[in-house]
């Protein structure tokens, strides 16, 4: 079991010995430090945060511990209830709040869970902040408010609809085109908060949505990473449902994949690409996504006349690249779309959105959709980490091993060939490392990180 601390918040099984593990104890600390972090920010009287969660079976115990630690510390709590991460993204600049934690551990499996930070503008946390609320949580300096200065709590389980409000006003999201083309869609929302805000949202479209896993039990019905090989039953019912396409979604509803209406995955890597298509279609601009992410981006980019730039991974890291390039929309190849006209966050309601728009102005099945992007490959693997495992070691020796290729090392290592590519690094949200490929064909990019799996294993004896 295992708690993992990095850029992208506070993450670990539930259960076992503190330090160890997201205990309640280490919950109350993390949540404790990030109060801390709050008040040094701004100096006033009154701070609220804003917390929300997805549907997980821990996540109503973690959110009391994470919202009255806050009231013990005077801070004052809007309490969304389930919730999605983009909503409480939306939500905090909205209730003018001086930050946000969102209870997820994202694809994670249901054992997991996790406090992602957020800062006034609804924004992830850098990594120097991160840091810094890491050191306050280790060194214990934290003091809590007298009984007349505790915080309060107020619940506001409006912002899904609000959120769906702002959405459907984004200019470029034609409602009345995708009202017109009368779709037929099969959702699968993992049992999650996707089950509620994705068929709303289709609702408001004028789209019939047909529900699967959409009750918001935390009872995953499958491996909830939308990866083609956990969509099995998704495939089904798109095909018996004769449905124009499938859509799902991660637990906390920042992740989106497509399916086409032959059960066939459209490719998560191509949900950025479709969605940026259609943006710069209207309003021509540059992109960014990170490193691990398809080649297709670029492609479209340069398409329609604009310049594309990749990342570290990590979204803090798109979003900071995206602002310094002026980039119009951008995100990452695991299904995140950021359009900086809503917010700078994954957003899969913003994706649904713009996807829904673009398929129904092309009035084109989604498979004659997919057939008009560049044909990438892509292969994702990974090796688990043992205690002792020398990480750094690895990727410094097979950096070594390739430096006559065009290297790039600012995130692990990614080693560019003519006609593909493989990415290394260690993950920021499960103790393993990450090998991503991408080639012309499928076989190509699988024996590509078969290779590299190989000689990894060979440099690291295991």
């Amino acid at each position: 079991m295992t708690l993992i601390k990095s850029i992208s918040g506070i993450r670990g099984t539930i259960g076992g010995k503190v330090g160890d593990n997201l205990t309640p104890i280490d919950a109350v600390k993390f949540a404790s430090a990030y109060g801390v972090w709050l008040k040094q920010q701004r100096n006033k009287d009154n701070y609220r945060v804003v917390v929300g969660r997805d549907a997980r079976i821990s996540g109503e115990m973690i959110q009391n511990l994470v919202m009255n630690t806050l009231v013990g510390m005077g801070i004052h709590v809007i309490d969304l209830g389930l919730s999605t991460t983009p909503t409480v993204e939306v939500a905090v600049p909205m209730e003018h709040a001086d930050g946000g934690i969102i209870l997820t551990a994202s694809h994670n499996p249901k054992q997991w869970n996790a406090l992602k930070l957020l800062n006034a503008k609804g924004e992830f946390l850098n990594g120097e902040e991160g840091a810094k609320i890491l050191e306050i949580a280790e060194s214990g300096d934290m003091s809590f408010a007298e009984v007349d200065d505790l915080g309060e709590i107020t619940k506001n389980e409006a912002y899904i609809d609000i959120h769906i409000d702002e959405v459907l006003k984004m200019p470029l999201v034609n409602k009345k085109a995708v009202e017109a083309a009368q779709f037929r869609v099969v959702v699968d929302g993992v049992n999650s908060t996707g089950g509620i805000a994705i068929p709303l949202l289709l609702e408001r479209l004028g789209v019939h949505a047909i529900k699967l896993f959409c009750e918001p039990n935390g009872q995953f019905p499958h491996n909830p990473e939308p990866l083609k090989e956990h969509l099995y039953d998704l495939a089904a019912e798109v095909v018996k449902e004769k449905a124009d396409l499938g859509i799902v979604v991660d637990p906390d509803v920042d992740r989106l994949a497509f399916m086409d209406e032959n059960g066939e995955i459209f490719g998560e890597e191509y949900t950025l690409v479709a969605c940026a298509d259609y943006v710069l279609s209207k309003t021509p601009g540059n992109t960014v996504s990170n490193m691990s992410s398809t080649r297709a981006l670029r492609d479209v980019t340069e398409k329609h006349g604009g310049t594309y730039e990749a990342s570290a991974v990590g979204e803090v890291n798109v979003v900071e690249l995206m602002k310094k390039n002026n980039a119009i929309i951008g995100g990452e190849g695991n299904g995140g779309i950021i359009y900086p006209e809503l917010h700078y966050g994954r957003d899969a309601l913003v994706g649904v959105a713009l996807f829904l728009s673009l398929l129904a102005e092309k009035k084109m099945k989604t498979s004659e959709l997919r057939a008009t992007y560049p044909n990438y490959f892509m292969g994702k693997k990974k090796i688990e980490l043992t205690p002792g495992m020398d990480v750094d070691g690895i990727l410094s020796k097979m950096e070594e091993r390739y430096q006559n290729e065009n290297l790039t090392t600012i995130d692990g290592v990614k080693i560019d060939f003519s006609n593909s590519w493989v990415h290394l690094r260690k993950s920021n949200t499960e103790p393993i490392i990450r090998i991503y490929t991408e080639a012309p064909s499928q076989e190509e990019a699988d024996a590509l990180g078969n290779k590299i799996i190989a000689e990894i294993k060979t440099i690291a004896n295991i």
